[in-house]
């Protein structure tokens, strides 16, 4: 059983059939996950935050 050639393979430079439904889906998927992302944290995340400019210089080892 050797590799298989590039003349064996049905859709070598375009997508047909099911790798072009595979894609879209994937790209509609990441489209709905990154909007519901974007709408929860406008939602959930307080706009009236306290930020502050302290940084941790060293933090203590546990034992």
């Amino acid at each position: 059983m050797g590799e298989p050639r590039l003349e064996e393979l049905g859709d070598y430079n375009t997508l047909k059939g099911e790798k072009r439904r595979i894609f879209w889906a994937v790209i509609i998927a990441g489209l709905i996950i990154g909007t519901v992302y974007l709408a929860a944290r406008s939602y959930f995340v307080p706009n009236d935050m306290i930020e502050t400019q302290d940084e941790i210089v060293k933090v203590p080892r546990v034992k």
